[in-house]
């Protein structure tokens, strides 16, 4: 049996969860080249089996941050899956090539899916990196994560919008101030803010009438 081989009929046991098919990407990681390592994830895209296909991500994402070929196929291709765990993973890839990269040097990058017309390309940057305020650098700069984030409080999309609105929220558990003068300025007119706003000043404490 082959290694492709090996991987599809271990990932297809994969039922639930997602831990035995990040620890299946990182034995390739550890064990492989570069270049075998894309064509094995490459080959993995191709499995009809959306676990394969997530193995195949979370290996895209452990190369990302030296391979930037790899970051673009993150973008281009993988986001346009129609599975939602490989979306899920996706996000987690985008993560990891933030926390290798570096989150202030990966600025650049985040911004630039945050503008791309993919709702699953802009969701991986606002559901991977949550909780915001717990990577570095957003951590000790936590209104650059609130302004990323604010700025697509008017997404086209429900499920980005509800990924920004669920980040925010996270963010006002130590930093309600913040997210509490963010809001207080938007136009709540389109259902949609509307909608962000509820989900990020749930946990707000507001002054009650009287």
């Amino acid at each position: 049996m082959d290694r492709l081989q090996a991987i599809e009929e271990r990932a297809a046991r994969t039922a639930n969860g997602f831990k035995d098919l990040e620890t299946a990407a990182q034995e390739v990681l550890d064990s492989e080249e570069l270049a075998r390592s894309r064509d094995l994830a490459l080959a993995l895209l191709e499995s009809d089996a959306h676990q394969a296909r997530c193995v195949a991500t979370f290996i895209i994402g452990g190369l990302a941050a030296a391979d930037a070929g790899a970051l673009d196929l993150l973008r281009d291709r993988v986001s346009g899956d129609s599975d939602w765990w490989v979306q899920e993973i996706l996000a987690k890839a985008f993560d990891r090539f933030c926390a290798e990269t570096g989150y202030e040097a990966a600025l650049p990058v985040i911004r630039e899916w945050l503008g791309s017309p993919s709702a699953n390309v802009r969701r991986a940057v606002t559901e991977g990196l949550r909780i915001w305020t717990g990577r570095p650098f957003f951590r000790d700069d936590p209104q650059v994560a609130v302004d990323l984030l604010a700025s697509l409080r008017g997404d086209e999309s429900d499920y980005v919008r509800r990924s920004v609105g669920n980040a925010l929220r996270d963010i006002s558990k130590k930093h309600p101030e913040l997210v509490a003068r963010e809001t207080r300025q938007w136009d709540l007119t389109p259902p949609g803010v509307r909608q962000v706003h509820a989900l990020a000043t749930r946990l707000i404490d507001r002054p009650t009438a009287g």
